[in-house]
C-alpha cells in the first residue's frame, strides 16, 4: 500500500480522493489548511494542517511520502479576479518533490487546460472563457512546470464536476481526437486516481475524465 499526500484534501475532489484511498488500504496524508477540521478518522488517515504555498509546510508535509495528489480548488468568487494560486503552488511543490526524492504526482486541473483546450466546443468557448479562464490560464502554467520537471507526472482533466457515488461508469480518454466535454461525478475522479496509484498505467499523460 502506498503512503498518499493529498494537496487540497478537505474539500471536492481531494477529499473524496481521501476517502478512496483510505477504502483501499492506503495511508494517506490529507494536506489542508483547515486538515484539523476535517470530520474523518480511521487507520491511515494522518491530518496535515499547511499553506500549500510555503515551502517549510509542503517539505515537511512530503516526509516518507510516495505519490502526491494535487487537487488543488478556488472558491467560486475568486474566479473574477486574477489566478495564482495553481502555478504558485507548484512552484513550490515541484522542487520539493525533486529534492525530497518523491517522484509520482497526479495533478488535477481539467478539461479545457493546455492541448485540451482545443477540444472545447465552439459555443462552449465564450461561457468558458469568461468564467474559467483566468483560472485555466493559472492550470496551464501549472502543467507546464510539471512537464519541466524530472517528475512521472498525470494530469487528471475531468469534465463537469457533479456529486454523488462512483459509478465506475467513466471513460478515460486519452487520444486526442476523442476528447470532449462531458459530466462527471468527484467520486469517480478521486476512483480513478486511487486505481492510477495501485495500477499505474498513464504515466506521462494527461487524460480526460467523462461519463
Amino acid at each position: 500500500m502506498a503512503h498518499i499526500l493529498v494537496i487540497g484534501a478537505s474539500q471536492g475532489i481531494g477529499l473524496e480522493t481521501v476517502k478512496a484511498a483510505l477504502a483501499a488500504g492506503h495511508r494517506v496524508r490529507a494536506f489542508a489548511r483547515s486538515a484539523g477540521r476535517m470530520a474523518l478518522t480511521g487507520e491511515g488517515f494522518e491530518p496535515f494542517a499547511g499553506d500549500a504555498l510555503k515551502a517549510a509546510d509542503i517539505a515537511a508535509a512530503l516526509d516518507g511520502i510516495d505519490v502526491v495528489v494535487q487537487a488543488l480548488g478556488v472558491p467560486t468568487k475568486d474566479l473574477i479576479g486574477p489566478v495564482t494560486l495553481f502555478s504558485r503552488s507548484t512552484a513550490v511543490l515541484v522542487p520539493a518533490m525533486e529534492s525530497a526524492g518523491v517522484r509520482r504526482i497526479l495533478a488535477v486541473t481539467g478539461f479545457g487546460t493546455g492541448d485540451s483546450r482545443d477540444a472545447i466546443g465552439l459555443l462552449q468557448r465564450v461561457p468558458f472563457r469568461l468564467v474559467l479562464g483566468r483560472a485555466y490560464d493559472d492550470k496551464d502554467v501549472q502543467e507546464m512546470r510539471i512537464r519541466r520537471s524530472g517528475l512521472d507526472w498525470t494530469f487528471v482533466r475531468p469534465g463537469i464536476l457533479t456529486p454523488g457515488p462512483a459509478t465506475g461508469r467513466y471513460k478515460v480518454l486519452t487520444d486526442r481526437a476523442s476528447w470532449r466535454n462531458g459530466i462527471i461525478s468527484r467520486a469517480d475522479v478521486a476512483g480513478f486516481i486511487v486505481g492510477e496509484i495501485d495500477r499505474p498505467a498513464h504515466g506521462k499523460q494527461a487524460v480526460v475524465l467523462v461519463n
